[in-house]
């Protein structure tokens, strides 16, 4: 039931109640000399009041001692069709509160039965100069979080950065005075998982966030607007900024600032706000768009052997990459970094001939993605794209962004929005999280800002239990290239660095699983094709694996500790399942199968996999929907199966 109450005091104050369809949530607003919003969540508070508002150059602050000149509620309950997503179908359930206020301004607050968001929207004459956004998420203790974080952002480092960072687990009175967290951050507020994000970020900075004044608190901090940039190494870095965050026009809507907000830790893994959220679609013709599995070169170092050529950038080295993917119905290829010029997209590496490399790989049909900094590309696009799109190449992996200020976030709009003219896919590398442009130009079919498995080559870290986070937390913002596949895997003992032959930490199992629970609609094999060729019953999974389904159902998890899920393409289901360094056995049940019999082929931890972690056993098994099968991950461990209707 949406109920709103609209009360006056002495003071001028007026309240609203906004509930969520289920009326479990009940949001509240305060409109006086500052407008706040609170969430209670089953008669719990889950955000304490929090201030907001919106800072104008001019002096203005929007929010401040508002006055109200109507409010409206509606209801909303449909669904919409997801593009290249875990589900084809959305629903969208939710109760929404829009506050038109004096000044040519107002605020639209929405509940859902699962989160609450709210954004701002104005409606001036020309354009405005955004001073600052205060948005704040107030909690009623110091509770545990797991916090990405940056370091170091007072001297202006912070601003420039790959958004890749392992999980701080800490008090929210422990978060580092010189540092900021970017999104998505999670919340243990007792038996509550409270998860705070963005969306629709079009054409302003994106929003990090550090401790308020209440100890128990975040607070919003932006990115000010660069005026001047050169380039450094591959990335394009500020050297001047000013001192407000946004230049805009003056009617518009602003991002959107939710929190999501679960009972149970497995709810996280099947989460549509961020979908929910942003706009739709901008392209009228989508069928050109063909996402699935990449051959990779860069992780493994082009190092294959068994060849009668020296393997590096050239030519019969991409060839061969071909010939692999063709052989497994893989769909592309990706030709990393040094093909071109570094400053100069125009310029081919002399080995490399690349009409040669794309005309072998259409006979084969396999299609051609090129990787580019993204100075490069805002140099270039408007060269590069026909230029190559005539060629027969499909797409660009776009690296190198490590920023997400206002002319970083408008760049990637308009980066998408140019290459669908051309019918270009984009794969955005050392980028911030998605918040929802994927869902509007639907030919960003990935998205990096994850510390990937491409930090096996330098680092020696915690990475089991960070892919048991990772599902919770970031893949709620969207697509997730954390590039999996690794063949050499290792356990926590026996892992060293070896940049030129990688490995991975976990199982081979936990590897594979990793296909099923890690959303990408461009998902990459990362290791050789010499060492797919050699493991095949791995290589074969992988292989029939699809990037993206018709259905997702959440099954078992805790964040940090473990993950399962399914996903349904069609009539054939896709189950994994992955354990921090902790061995466990977990109970998994197959009652959303359809009446019927089935059949399973299952990948699971060898005996010894807890020595030899490349140790696994498939076998195929029969299963129905009424059965219940326990599983047993090792240290680090892994489980897969594709699960397939029989007479």
């Amino acid at each position: 039931m949406l109920y709103v109450a609209t009360t006056t005091t002495g003071q001028q104050l007026k309240s609203y109640r906004l509930t969520s369809p289920d009326g479990n949530i009940v949001l509240k607003v305060e409109a006086g000399a500052k407008m706040q919003w609170s969430v209670v969540h089953k008669g719990e508070t889950a955000i304490a009041p929090s201030p907001l508002s919106l800072q104008l150059q001019s002096g203005e602050a929007l929010g401040d001692r508002a006055i109200v000149a109507f409010d409206k509620t509606i209801t909303v309950n449909t669904t919409f069709k997801a593009i290249n997503y875990k589900k084809s179908i959305i629903t969208d359930h939710y109760n929404q509160l829009t506050l038109n206020c004096k000044g040519d301004y107002g605020v639209i607050f929405r509940a859902y039965n699962d989160a609450v968001a709210y954004r701002f929207f104005i409606k001036k004459k020309g354009g405005v100069i955004i001073k600052n956004e205060e948005a704040n998420f107030n909690f009623t203790d110091d509770y545990t979080s797991y916090i990405p974080i940056q370091w170091d952002y007072r001297d202006g480092k912070i601003f420039n950065s790959s958004f890749e960072a392992l999980y701080h687990e800490i008090r929210l009175s422990q978060f580092p005075n010189d540092s900021l967290a970017f999104l998505p951050l999670l919340v243990v507020a007792g038996a509550k998982k409270l998860v705070v994000l963005e969306a629709d970020l079009e054409d302003y900075p994106g929003m990090y966030l550090e401790l308020n004044s209440t100890g128990k608190g975040l607070k919003a901090v932006f990115a000010p607007y660069p005026t001047e940039a050169k380039v450094v190494g591959s990335n394009y870095i500020p050297t001047k900024r000013e001192d407000y965050i946004a230049k805009t026009s003056g009617t518009r809507s602003f991002p959107w600032r939710t929190v999501v907000i679960s009972e149970q830790d497995k709810d996280l893994l099947n989460q549509d706000i961020v979908q929910k959220l942003a706009a739709p679609s901008r392209l009228q013709d989508i069928s050109w768009i063909k996402t699935g599995l990449v051959a990779w070169d860069w992780w493994n170092a082009r190092n294959i052997s068994g060849v009668d050529f020296k393997a590096g950038l050239n030519t019969p080295t991409y060839k061969y990459f071909i010939d692999f993917a063709a052989e497994n119905k893989i769909p592309y290829i990706i030709i990393d970094g040094g093909w071109s010029d570094r400053g100069d997209l125009m310029k081919v590496a002399p080995n490399l001939n690349l009409p040669e490399v794309i005309n072998y790989a259409r006979s084969k049909s396999v299609d051609v993605i090129l990787w580019s900094t993204w100075y490069n590309i805002l140099q270039q696009m408007d060269t590069a794209f026909p230029v190559y799109a005539r060629l027969g190449v499909k797409g660009w992996k776009i690296d190198y962004v490590d920023r997400d200020d206002q002319v970083a976030v408008k760049s990637l709009y308009d980066i998408a929005a140019k290459a669908a003219v051309y019918k270009q896919l984009v794969d955005y590398h050392g980028a911030f999280k998605p918040t929802g442009l994927h869902r509007t130009y639907p030919n960003v079919i990935g998205y990096e800002g994850v510390k990937g498995l491409e930090n096996y080559k330098w680092a020696n870290e915690d990475q089991p239990r960070y892919t048991t986070t990772i599902p919770y937390i970031r893949m709620m913002a969207g697509p997730m290239d954390y590039t999996p596949g690794a063949m050499r895997n290792s356990n926590e003992a026996n892992y060293r660095v070896v940049p030129g032959n990688p490995m991975s930490k976990g199982t081979r199992c936990n590897q594979l699983a990793q296909y099923v629970i890690f959303e990408s609609p461009l998902q990459m094999l990362s290791d050789n094709p010499t060492i797919y060729k050699r493991e095949k019953e791995c290589t074969g999974f992988i292989a029939k694996m699809p990037t993206t389904f018709d259905e997702t159902i959440a099954l078992d998890g805790k964040v940090g500790e473990y993950v399962a899920l399914v996903r349904r393409k069609g009539n054939t289901w896709f189950a994994g399942a992955m354990s921090n360094w902790t061995p466990r056995d977990i109970t998994l049940d197959f009652s959303f199968l359809n009446e019927g019999n089935y059949e399973a082929e299952i990948f699971k931890d060898g005996v010894n996999a807890d020595r030899d972690a490349t140790d696994y056993k498939r076998e195929v098994v029969k299963l129905t929907g009424t059965q219940k099968l326990t599983i047993h991950l090792a240290q680090g461990g892994g489980w897969a199966a594709r699960i397939y209707p029989v007479n």
